[in-house]
């Protein structure tokens, strides 16, 4: 029989992608023997407090740069090429028929645990994926969902930091790979204050 592969997914808006996201998305995929993880784009956040983001091509080129020399790290297009509202339900409903040789596994922060029963047909969602939340504080909460939790090095840094670093007209070096503030330059991105 064919042994089945293990898949993280780190879904988010990577507006832009940083360190933080990198790091965090490697350390899971050596600590759990994951064969890849993949940085998942959403296309628009389901959440009610919708942020102004940037076009979807900038932040699927920005993510080709960011993990192009790491071969843990891929990219999973489904919720950008499916376009509308991005639910974790929908897309894993749609990818477990894709690839049904396939186990996944959905890495979340520690903070997004106790909003999982708010999750859209959360019920089903698990199921159909493993959670994985990394722990950002000394404290877990509850969960009555299965949860496995990690620790990895915590990075402060957050794309609203960057974001509001260019709106300063200073650069983030150091906070995301070269390449990626290069073609934020390039291609002029972030310079208004509401980007």
């Amino acid at each position: 029989m064919k042994k089945r592969k293990k898949i993280g997914l780190l879904g988010g808006n990577f507006n832009p992608i940083h360190h933080a996201h990198l790091m965090m998305a490697d350390q899971v995929a050596q600590q759990m023997s994951l064969d890849q993880v993949l940085l998942m784009p959403e296309n628009i956040p389901p959440h009610v407090d919708t942020k102004n983001t940037i076009a979807a091509e900038h932040r699927v080129n920005m993510l080709k740069l960011a993990i192009k020399d790491n071969p843990r790290l891929g990219l999973e297009l489904i919720e950008i090429e499916r376009g509308g509202k991005s639910y974790s339900y929908d897309t894993l409903k749609l990818l477990t028929q894709l690839h049904p040789d396939t186990d996944f596994y959905f890495i979340i922060g520690s903070d997004m645990v106790e909003y999982l029963p708010k999750w859209y047909k959360i019920d089903e969602l698990i199921k159909l994926v493993n959670f994985i939340a990394i722990r950002r504080t000394p404290l877990l909460p509850e969960s009555p969902y299965p949860v496995t939790w990690l620790e990895t090095p915590l990075l402060p840094i957050s794309s609203t930091m960057i974001r509001e670093t260019f709106a300063r007209q200073l650069e983030p070096t150091y906070l995301l790979p070269q390449s990626v503030l290069q073609y934020i330059q390039k291609n002029n991105l972030y310079k208004k204050k509401h980007e």
